[in-house]
């Protein structure tokens, strides 16, 4: 089981076995894709490897991570999603720009 300690809301210790802790939820409202405004980086990596870095998403983790399943399945490839952040592997940042742009998010080209 998860511990969650920093995240419980007030009780340190019960001694009531049908005591239920309470966590704080997370308060992240995802705003409208027209709304957003993300940056599209291209960087290298180890090896000289490129990646496409999407940063400025405003929202839940989990629409995160639902925007990035959709790239690298229109894409083809691999990637991750981690601290608000999509790293979308290989150079074709004008294949995302065009999935983001038929998504109806707001980009701006960052770098190179």
């Amino acid at each position: 089981m998860k511990k969650n300690k920093k995240k419980r809301k007030g009780i340190m210790y019960s001694t009531d076995t049908n005591f239920k802790y309470q966590y704080e939820e997370e308060t992240f409202k995802t705003i409208p894709n027209i709304e957003q405004n993300l940056r599209v980086c291209i960087e290298k990596h180890r090896a000289g490897k490129i990646a496409i870095i999407i940063k400025g998403f405003i929202g839940s983790s989990g629409d995160l991570r639902t925007l990035e399943k959709l790239l690298k399945k229109q894409c083809g490839v691999g990637g991750s999603a981690k601290n608000g952040e999509i790293i979308i592997q290989g150079d074709i940042r004008e294949k995302v720009i065009g999935i983001l742009e038929n998504e109806g998010y707001n980009y701006k080209r960052v770098g190179g």
